[in-house]
């Protein structure tokens, strides 16, 4: 046992703590939601993961996203996200893509020699292509709805995609799942029954596949990435 993760295995076990060791995971997207989704794998000992996003850090990031400093700007998340945790794990069997996924790429990558893969994909359209790619290649996933427009932690859940309810972008994902087949998937997901403040409404031009974006708080990302994270633990050490 590395000494660092002496308290992880004085609260599940050792054969808790191998069972993180040997487990693989895939986690798309390092904005607010998986950064911190990778990050608290990392620090719980998982062995080996795949961190994808084709971004660089803007300056509006800074307000919640774990890449994002002063000092990151214009450089890649994946990068920056791939220092930090071979910094806590050298160990880490770490694997990174500096690309956007289309959607060849993501029925190649979501594959079953993945324990989990987590969605963290903001945009609706690339994140059905995933979600869709995972459940045809038969891979346990787990996914982020929403967390702009919402200050409320208390009122995160995790549950199976359709039993979520008053998200809209959980509806959204659920319509989208329905129309290309996926009526049965078994995909857990992470969201919250806050109503939005729709008055946090922001439009765009509709490049990048966003048409709009919510104002956002600088800790409900994070706990939405964390929530992700402990689905993946939880499971892993049961």
């Amino acid at each position: 046992m590395a000494d660092w993760l002496q308290r992880t295995e004085l609260l599940i076990g050792t054969e808790g703590l191998q069972q993180l060791q040997q487990g693989n995971v895939l986690v798309v997207g390092l904005g607010g939601v998986g950064s911190f989704a990778a990050e608290f794998l990392c620090r719980a000992g998982i062995g080996s993961m795949t961190i994808v996003d084709g971004d660089r850090v803007d300056p509006s990031n800074k307000n919640r996203q774990l890449v994002a400093l002063d000092s990151t700007v214009d450089l890649p998340k994946a990068d920056i996200m791939a220092a930090r945790m071979r910094d806590i794990n050298p160990a880490l069997n770490l694997t990174v893509i500096k690309e956007f996924l289309t959607p060849d790429l993501m029925m190649d990558l979501a594959t079953p020699r993945f324990d989990w893969v987590l969605d963290c994909i903001d945009s609706l359209q690339p994140k059905l292509y995933f979600l869709g790619a995972a459940v045809t290649n038969g891979v346990k996933v787990a996914s982020s709805m929403g967390a702009g427009g919402r200050v409320d932690p208390q009122k995160i859940k995790i549950a199976p995609i359709f039993e979520t309810d008053c998200c809209r972008f959980a509806y959204k994902v659920r319509k989208g799942l329905r129309r290309k087949g996926f009526g049965d998937a078994n995909i857990m997901a992470v969201y919250s029954e806050e109503l939005v403040n729709r008055d946090s409404l922001q439009l765009t031009d509709g490049s990048n596949f966003k048409r709009s974006y919510y104002g956002t708080i600088s800790y409900l990302p994070a706990l939405f990435g964390i929530n992700l994270a402990s689905i993946v633990i939880r499971d892993l050490i049961k």
